[in-house]
């Protein structure tokens, strides 16, 4: 999307010119490989295109081969602390690898991740974030700053260029919007490396809603970005929700059906409101490329169906059908929903 270095990660390519990509996180025991397959199905089908999965275990890591063999996605490794767990994820298959260098420790132990990861091509996402920021840069900059993360995260990056390893992503992450996209912008001025966006403990569903949309969503307005993960205190599925219409909002990917509808007021003289609820819950999962208005009176019903390739305006007990702006029919409030879907089905 933006020019950065294009990495490719199981049968996916990040960065370069490529779409920006959507991920997630289960929330299993990664060694319950029943249970982890089943959470990784559940959100390939909501549209995840990269998993993944902790690792704090050996029996964890080994768990790796026999999920890849049950899934269709590439799955990448959450490694902290002990290298001996990049190393065996590896050597089942993981897809990438998320690695910290900083707590890893001993330069050896990173380089020897490094060199088994160049040899098996597989990439390794630096994974900063602001709840463990590294104590003395901590100190450094007198608290949690942008200019804080950026210099972890590049302090990383120079150990593992040292190695000549370049097959990287990059991700540093606070709860602090304004903090976390400053961050990014800086980041973004001093390397080439995909970036991966995320706002960290963004909180429940709603509170991460709004804290995803701003964070991820000003920095992929300003071509910053490669691939994203809402993190919600929720069902994973739910991030994926958002995730998709942030991206096609913004106009960067399409996931079928767009609709738009009016908040409704003083006029609306129809349930629009139950109306649009049930028609996005009937087409979501429609592969089809196309915009449906969902209005609530002529005022700006005509106009925005004017946009849309097909939109309904309410009146009083019926709805005028548009195509491209052009009323089509009359129809009853009663027969609006079967009318629309039939329309949809036939466009």
């Amino acid at each position: 999307m933006n020019g950065t270095r294009e990495i490719k990660v199981g049968n996916l390519f990040m960065g370069g010119s490529n779409p920006v990509l959507i991920q997630s996180m289960t929330n299993t025991k990664t060694e319950h490989v029943a249970d982890t397959v089943k959470q990784i199905l559940e959100l390939e089908a909501a549209g995840c295109e990269i998993v993944r999965v902790a690792v704090p275990t050996m029996a964890a890591a080994k768990a790796i081969k026999d999920i890849k063999a049950k899934i269709h996605i590439p799955i990448v490794a959450d490694i902290h602390f002990d290298y001996r767990l990049a190393i065996e994820s590896i050597h089942s298959g993981v897809d990438k690898i998320r690695l910290n260098p900083g707590n890893i420790g001993d330069i050896n132990r990173v380089a020897e991740v490094v060199t088994l990861a160049k040899a098996k091509q597989i990439p390794i996402r630096i994974g900063v974030n602001g709840g463990s920021l590294d104590p003395e840069i901590y100190k450094k900059y007198g608290g949690l700053t942008a200019e804080a993360l950026v210099e972890s995260a590049m302090s990383h990056v120079k150990i593992f260029e040292a190695l000549s390893f370049y097959d990287i992503a990059i991700s540093i992450k606070a709860s602090d919007i304004p903090i976390t996209v400053k961050a990014y912008r800086l980041l973004s001025e001093k390397v080439n490396y995909p970036l991966h966006l995320g706002i960290t403990e963004a909180g429940t569903k709603f509170s991460s809603t709004v804290k995803s949309s701003i964070g991820i969503g000003a920095l992929l307005l300003e071509g910053i970005g490669d691939t994203i993960r809402v993190t919600m205190t929720d069902d994973p599925v739910e991030e994926i929700q958002v995730a998709k219409k942030i991206l096609e909002v913004l106009d960067l990917r399409s996931f079928g059906i767009k609709i738009i509808a009016c908040p409704t007021c003083g006029r609306t003289e129809v349930d629009l409101i139950k109306l649009a609820q049930e028609v996005e819950k009937r087409v979501e999962n429609i592969d089809k490329n196309m915009t449906v208005a969902i209005m609530g009176c002529a005022v700006n019903g005509p106009g925005e169906a004017r946009e849309a390739d097909i939109g309904i305006a309410g009146g009083k007990g019926e709805y005028l059908l548009f195509k491209k702006g052009l009323v089509v029919r009359k129809i009853k409030e009663e027969q609006v929903m079967e009318a629309l879907l039939e329309e949809i089905d036939h466009f």
